[in-house]
């Protein structure tokens, strides 16, 4: 059994839970990503996923939600 992968991140740009389901919507599109976590307010997002997770893809499904990393 492989120990999952977590990798934090800073979202920047959002101000509602709306923001926070679009970006948990496209992150968790992101291939190996098994789960992700939000906090509006500190805007830090979690992502786990089996294998080390390819930050320039988190980075571009953040953009798709319409918002950026810090």
């Amino acid at each position: 059994m492989t120990t999952p992968h977590t990798a934090d991140f800073t979202v920047t740009g959002m101000t509602c839970g709306h923001c926070v389901a679009s970006v948990k919507e496209e992150v968790s599109e992101v291939p190996g990503v098994t789960g992700v976590d939000v906090v509006l307010e500190t805007g830090q997002l979690t992502v786990t996923s089996d294998e080390p997770v390819d930050a320039a893809a988190v980075s571009a499904a953040v953009t798709e939600a319409g918002y950026q990393l810090a």
